[in-house]
């Protein structure tokens, strides 16, 4: 794979995710969005990178998903719709914020149960033989399913990537408290070729560009979610900001997130007048 990182496309999907959560927060906030939204804000670099490396994969994610939906091409118009109840969502306004699918993409929602996108991922690799694509969060990973599919990936040679959020929290339950153990350290050991990486776009991108000419593969992402499990409520100073980081290193940074912040917010307008 010869592909090169691009740092404005990254840092404009960051963009996109960040800013788009924003107008969900305030939506949420007015009570636009009588549902629970769970958000990616300053979690946006996993996807923002992996998506540059995986054009054309089947994406398989679960509750806290618009971040991959939007990197991954997904129609911003149609997510909008969705959080608001409109027909013309991704999932006919039936799915809200947990369960984003969009089959142009072709992304597969979340069905409910915390993890359960990792076995599906899995067959879905094992029935297609294409590239696929499984986010989830540092809890679901150790989940027992979650566990198996790894061993049963490793065994059949499949072509999947798993990619790990981790924001070191269930809920508000550190790992610490949950587990001594590290989920890519068992995935080596099933014979998965694991990395463990911050979510430095750079770090990332070289990172999966390896593990993607060795599938299957698990990539752990340590990353920092800034508002709280669910809602738009913030567990306090975030710990890191990447996007902020950024902002200072990526040559035209503030014109490219002025452009990104104006469409974002022209969108969040229009469609609200559809209330």
């Amino acid at each position: 794979m010869g592909e090169q990182i691009n740092f404005k496309e990254i840092f404009r999907k960051m963009c996109l995710i960040r800013h788009f959560e924003l107008g969900v927060a305030e939506a949420y906030k007015e009570k636009l969005i009588p549902w629970l939204v769970y958000l990616a804000v300053g979690q946006e670099s996993p996807s923002a990178t992996i998506s540059t490396l995986t054009k054309g994969a089947a994406v398989f994610t679960q509750h806290r998903g618009h971040s991959a939906y939007l990197a991954h091409g997904g129609n911003p118009q149609k997510l909008v719709d969705e959080l608001l109840g409109l027909e013309s969502g991704c999932c006919g306004g039936k799915g809200g914020s947990p369960c984003i699918q969009d089959l142009d993409v072709p992304m597969y929602g979340h069905h409910g149960l915390i993890g359960e996108n990792i076995p599906l991922a899995t067959g879905h690799a094992l029935a297609t033989g294409k590239l696929t694509v499984a986010y989830f969060g540092d809890a679901a990973a150790e989940e027992d399913y979650a566990l198996t599919s790894y061993g049963f990936a490793a065994t059949h040679k499949l072509p999947i990537l798993y990619v790990c959020e981790d924001n070191d929290l269930s809920i508000l339950t550190p790992i610490k408290d949950r587990r001594n153990w590290q989920v890519y350290d068992v995935t080596r050991s099933m014979g998965l070729a694991s990395a463990a990486v911050d979510d430095d776009p750079k770090e990332i991108f070289t990172a999966a560009k390896q593990l993607l000419n060795r599938l299957p593969a698990f990539i752990n992402i340590k990353t920092c979610r800034h508002l709280w499990h669910q809602g738009n409520n913030c567990d306090g100073p975030p710990k890191s900001d990447r996007l902020a980081e950024m902002r200072k290193v990526i040559p035209g940074a503030s014109e490219i997130e002025t452009e990104v912040k104006a469409y974002v917010r022209n969108l969040w307008q229009k469609q609200l007048q559809k209330l």
